[in-house]
């Protein structure tokens, strides 16, 4: 099973930088994500064994629940690789520096926890974001950050996690459909 922890943002959040896209986007082709599927990845795996899912929701509960609850709100932007010749538009965060070392610390738990449950973990550095946007082949989005740079989006506590299922193809448009496997608070 293909499967991402996640911060999913509350609502209100999600529909304050809704509002703030929703007069941008018809001006680019990019492939822009669904305010449903919008999240901050902690980790990732591309394959999960089934017959430890179990297992794996024990190790994330525990995780979760080791780790504080702490403010963030999405904040500016950027691109990956680079803005000049990006391939992925994201939206940043923004956290004070306990947040922030409280969100770093969250991700390595999950990490981890997907780690003891026998999946593969992504090896990436941690950068957390919120994907907006991927575009077909790398272009300057330069424009665009500098757009984000402007945008703050409303505070929220993060006080918990999700398991989420990624289904590739199932979704509109043959995207990925994503499914919540579970919750876990933090403690």
């Amino acid at each position: 099973m293909r499967m991402f922890v996640a911060l999913v943002p509350p609502p209100a959040v999600v529909a304050h930088l809704e509002e703030f896209l929703a007069v941008r986007r018809e001006a680019a082709a990019f492939r822009w994500t669904s305010d449903d599927q919008l999240h901050v990845t902690l980790a990732f795996a591309e394959s999960v064994p089934e017959h430890r899912l179990d297992e794996l929701e024990e190790h994330l509960a525990h995780a979760a629940g080791r780790r504080s609850a702490f403010g963030l709100r999405i904040a500016g932007g950027g691109a990956f690789p680079h803005a000049d010749r990006a391939r992925v538009l994201f939206a940043a965060l923004d956290t004070d520096e306990p947040a922030a070392t409280e969100l770093d610390r969250l991700a390595a738990s999950c990490r981890s926890a997907l780690n003891r449950a026998g999946a593969r973990v992504d090896g990436k550095r941690f950068h957390p974001h919120v994907t907006l946007a991927r575009l077909g082949r790398p272009d300057n989005v330069t424009g665009w950050v500098r757009l984000l740079d402007a945008y703050a989006g409303p505070a929220w506590v993060v006080d918990e996690v999700s398991l989420i299922a990624s289904h590739l193809g199932e979704g509109p448009h043959r995207r990925p459909r994503h499914e919540v496997v579970g919750t876990y608070g933090l403690g």
